[in-house]
């Protein structure tokens, strides 16, 4: 009997030490919070924000432009060789000035032309050419600039992050605590991640900008062929 009232002793003193697994608490993860964390990473955040605003305008404004630029009519160089062979001169001149494109512009400085050597319309056509895609690519330095800088500008800014997160640990003294120095750290941090995001996004539109122009340059040069050999077409 005794045995048996030892063994109960046992075995409730064993659960008294045991801790309750209900009352243990799990830890919640801490999320980050994207506008929050963007806030942090102090002035450098409102440049890439100003330049990011200003390359997403030039993109939209340029895409307009160049999409306009590479509509065209397709009955236009055909009424233009009709035109031309009639000896209409003027209803062609005023064809090219109602169609407002590239090509349109060109083809009307070559009849301008008309009654010169061929090497004179041809660079009179190419001059025009060189102008229109100047103006087609009006902001593109601003967008190329905006794809380099902003990866350095991130740059820029975790470096001082990291400076300034060190100073703190440094005028911290012996009570240095390590979410002080990662705090600081992840903060800093912030900024290259702006600055990549920015540089890469500005990147693609660059260079999407870029192809499209080349795509309006192709239709320019094959109007201007086509104007060329309808000059060689009455020599023949």
């Amino acid at each position: 009997m005794s045995i048996l009232l030892s063994l109960q002793a046992v075995e409730a003193q064993t659960a008294n030490q045991m801790p309750d697994l209900t009352a243990v608490t799990i830890p919640t993860e801490a999320e980050i919070n994207i506008i929050d964390l963007a806030f942090k990473g102090g002035w450098i955040m409102i440049v890439l924000l100003l330049l990011s605003l200003m390359a997403c305008y030039i993109f939209i404004q340029r895409l307009m432009v160049i999409r306009r630029a590479g509509k065209e009519d397709e009955t236009f160089m055909n009424r233009i060789k009709d035109y031309i062979h009639e000896g209409k001169v003027d209803s062609a001149l005023n064809l090219c000035r109602s169609t407002n494109t590239p090509s349109a512009r060109m083809i009307e400085k070559g009849i301008t032309r008309l009654g010169r050597p061929m090497n004179d319309v041809l660079v009179a056509i190419e001059n025009v050419g060189n102008l229109e895609i100047a103006k087609l690519e009006k902001g593109f330095p601003l967008i190329a600039t905006t794809a380099a800088g902003a990866p350095m500008l991130g740059f820029l800014g975790t470096v001082t992050g990291m400076v300034r997160a060190f100073f703190d640990m440094a005028n911290a003294g012996t009570n240095v605590d390590i979410s002080l120095l990662s705090g600081g750290i992840y903060e800093a941090l912030v900024t290259t991640v702006g600055g990549l995001v920015v540089g890469i996004i500005t990147l693609f539109a660059y260079n999407y900008l870029v192809s499209q122009v080349d795509n309006v340059v192709n239709k320019m040069e094959a109007r201007t062929m086509e104007f060329m050999d309808l000059l060689n077409e009455p020599a023949n």
